[in-house]
């Protein structure tokens, strides 16, 4: 399928019905009461709604009013109902107002901003009640979503014969070119291809604290130009460009392009007598400057100063009507920080609120009514019926909910031998071709070259890499080729570089399609274990805006000997204990991570669907050991038990202490216990494959959250009660809370609290407190303790 963006061209309404002089005059009105929504909002929410708690509610007025241009240009004169937008977190007002505008936010919403159950801090594709495309927030994070949702609506249209035509828009504070995260994505090989994605950057040239001293916007352009986009610069407005215009206005030209940041914004402070001896200068075009500036009277003078094109509707309407949509193009809009309002340009604006005086003066420049702040344009305007024609262009037809296939909880194989939990990945995505092929179908992986090295590698060879042309597998006639990359439009991975923010931004927009366009995907990302903290923010992200995805860490934990403390996991067992919109697993045996991970896939691509983290291990473990039982009903009830939490591998008569172990350290409980027992001292053995749902039925239990306990009567229910060894591979913290279940008689929680270092396993998991032998004296220390 072509995938090459054909946006059309689209004039505005008002330019069809007034022509463009009157159409100039209406966007400039609906952009003036646009600021004054957003600024009024705002307002009342940090002076109008009474506070209990005596903090101050927050807002950014500056950072809302240097958007109104751009977003009022975009919204009402160019934008289409197939386009998507990424909005900058702190010009969320602006967004809440054009919705308001367009007839698509009631009225009653606009006191509630940063209230409870109101309008969110920064927009929200889940919990704000007017459309938004994109969840932001997160700086950097919102400027690269709309890359991923453009991979994500090609794989889709891949999938179902459709071609979508719209444009993936980022507006994009120009302090979010500080992240990381925008380089990874800007750098990504496939972005080049991605010609629907634009980004506006919103050049004010301050951060939080300050004016940004050397924002060095010639290296920007040079970046994004070397990654193969277009780039487009929007520096003057018509009133600024007209003084350069005049007879001697290069001199002006000149001198200020080449003064530093911070002199500039100093000059958006000044009156027109200030202006008239600091604009020239002291070098050699100073008296060049200061003639041209001489006959210019004071309001003009004023003006025209602080007149960048980012708030020049026709410059920023004639930028968008340049964009290239056969590759990626990033606009740069020059801005003033708070333009419009009495802090504009001042270098601590971000936060700040305008007094009570200065909020009615802007109100007289805007013609709104202070008495009556959220009044609506009549509906004979001329603003009010260009509103009404924008929502109808813009309006989306809500696609069609699709539920995903049914997903089998059990395969029906039984693994013997030896193996490891990250070889089940794989052997159960092949398995899922052959017993689910409805189910293998939906499924879309992704890794950040790490397919072969997490055994991927059979799956790839099966289900392809996906790309949006058909490419030729140089290496498919070398018989010493083992991994295939067989790259076509019907392939199921997607390998990006090695950037795990990518990968989990990638992931979100994959497991949003469900929502988006009506067509459930399960994505599998898979990533080292001890890089799932760098990926966890925007990961946590991705949920929080609806995303559904399972993450794989593997391998994990100083299992991982040869590979040193650099590469060994400690604290994901808690990162999966804690992060909300997710279900964390780590299984010790194969069988226990087919169920695993079937229980994931079969909670994605709906409405009340979930993520689920999957922590595996290369450690191969004797599958003997799990005990599966024969008879169906006691399968199913083991099952059952894996993906609740847990379940009892031994139980014996009179054991006074349990062993409960995690993943891979299942083969040195059993032997502790083993040892135990042939001294005199039975204990039980309880396998913990999620902390995470443990955690939950405790709560449960105690009526904090809704939701099943019985996974706890099964484990901990006997009728004596039992001191408990806890041992993991990773922090013993994540399994601390079952001390509640102890009766009293104590808990020894065995784990890694330090680095490791490159070792074999034996001398590893002795340093660390985690082998048979610490597990044998940590239940011997409790059957000595007095009862």
């Amino acid at each position: 399928m072509n995938h090459t963006s054909t946006h059309p061209s689209q004039p505005t309404d008002a330019a069809a019905e007034h022509g463009p002089a009157d159409e100039l005059t209406v966007l400039e009105s609906l952009e003036r009461r646009t600021l004054w929504l957003a600024t009024a909002m705002i307002d009342h929410a940090n002076r109008g709604r009474p506070s209990r708690s005596g903090l101050k509610v927050g807002g950014h007025q500056a950072s809302s009013a240097s958007m109104v241009s751009i977003m009022t240009a975009l919204w009402f004169g160019r934008l289409t109902a197939e386009d998507r937008v990424s909005v900058k977190p702190h010009a969320s007002p602006v967004l809440h107002a054009v919705n308001y505008l367009l007839g698509w936010l009631d009225a009653s919403y606009l006191t509630r901003l940063r209230e409870y159950g109101g309008l969110q801090s920064y927009p929200s594709r889940t919990k704000d009640p007017d459309p938004v495309d994109y969840s932001t927030g997160s700086v950097g994070i919102g400027a690269t979503a709309p890359v991923w949702g453009a991979v994500a609506s090609r794989y889709v249209d891949d999938r179902t014969g459709t071609t979508r035509r719209g444009r993936q828009y980022s507006l994009v504070g120009d302090a979010e070119l500080d992240e990381g995260a925008v380089w990874e994505a800007v750098l990504d090989p496939a972005t080049a291809e991605l010609g629907e994605v634009v980004w506006i950057v919103d050049l004010n040239r301050q951060s939080l604290d300050r004016v940004v001293p050397d924002i060095a916007v010639g290296r920007l352009q040079q970046m994004f130009d070397a990654a193969g986009w277009q780039v487009l610069t929007v520096k003057y407005g018509r009133r600024l460009q007209a003084l350069i215009d005049l007879p001697g206005g290069d001199a002006l030209g000149r001198r200020i392009d080449d003064m530093s940041n911070p002199e500039y914004q100093r000059l958006l402070r000044c009156d027109a007598g200030e202006l008239r001896r600091r604009l020239p200068g002291t070098g050699p075009d100073a008296e060049a400057v200061a003639a041209v500036i001489a006959d210019i009277d004071d309001t003009t003078l004023v003006e025209a100063v602080r007149d960048l094109g980012g708030h020049d509707l026709p410059a920023l309407l004639d930028a968008f009507d340049r964009i290239d949509d056969t590759r990626p193009t990033v606009v740069f809009a020059y801005t003033v920080k708070g333009y419009g309002l009495a802090s504009a340009g001042h270098p601590q604006n971000h936060a700040n609120l305008l007094a009570p005086g200065q909020l009615l003066e802007l109100a007289a420049r805007t013609g709104a009514d202070p008495a009556d702040p959220w009044a609506a344009f009549p509906e004979d305007s001329a603003e009010a019926r260009l509103c009404a024609k924008v929502a109808a262009r813009l309006s989306r037809t809500p696609p069609a909910p699709s539920a995903p296939p049914p997903v089998p909880a059990d395969l029906g194989r039984t693994p013997n031998g030896r193996a490891s939990t990250q070889a089940a990945l794989g052997r159960t995505l092949l398995d899922l071709t052959r017993s689910a092929p409805d189910v293998a179908a939906r499924v879309v992986t992704v890794a950040p070259d790490v397919a072969s090295s997490t055994n991927l590698g059979g799956w790839l060879n099966k289900a392809g890499t996906w790309s949006s042309t058909e490419k030729r597998d140089w290496f498919a006639d070398d018989a010493e080729t083992l991994l295939r990359w067989s790259e076509r439009p019907t392939g199921q991975h997607i390998e990006l570089g090695i950037a795990e923010v990518n990968l989990v931004g990638l992931l979100g927009e994959l497991g949003a399609t469900w929502s988006r366009w009506g067509h459930p995907l399960f994505p599998i990302g898979v990533v080292y274990d001890p890089f799932v903290g760098r990926a966890l923010e925007p990961w946590s992200f991705g949920m929080y805006a609806g995303g559904q995805s399972i993450l794989v860490g593997t391998p994990s934990g100083i299992t991982l000997g040869p590979e040193g403390g650099a590469h060994q996991s400690i604290t994901t067992p808690s990162i999966g204990l804690e992060q909300p919109g997710c279900v964390a697993f780590e299984p010790a045996f194969a069988l226990e991570a087919e169920w695993c991970l079937l229980d994931g896939l079969s909670r994605l691509g709906r409405e009340d669907g979930s993520s689920t983290y999957l922590r595996l291990s290369t450690r191969p473990v004797d599958q003997a050991l799990a005990r599966i039982p024969q008879e169906a009903a006691a399968r199913e009830r083991r099952r059952r038990q894996v993906v609740a939490g847990g379940y009892r591998l031994r139980t014996e008569p009179g054991a006074r202490v349990v062993i409960v172990a995690m993943g891979a350290m299942v083969t040195e409980a059993v032997k502790a216990a083993d040892r135990l027992a042939a001294a005199g001292h039975p204990v039980d053995v309880v396998v913990a494959t999620s902390p995470d749902r443990l955690m939950r039925a405790q709560r449960a239990r105690d009526g904090l959250e809704p939701g099943d306990s019985w996974i706890l009567d099964q484990l901990f229910g006997q009728r004596r009660p039992q001191a408990l060894v806890t041992v993991l591979d990773g922090h013993p913290h994540t399994l601390a809370f079952l001390a509640a279940h102890t009766g009293g008689l104590g808990i020894r929680a065995l784990g890694v609290t330090s680095f490791g270092q490159s070792g074999d396993l034996p001398d590893l998991y002795a340093a660390h407190g985690i082998d048979e032998d610490h597990i044998v004296r940590a239940a011997l220390d409790l059957l000595d303790r007095p009862h």
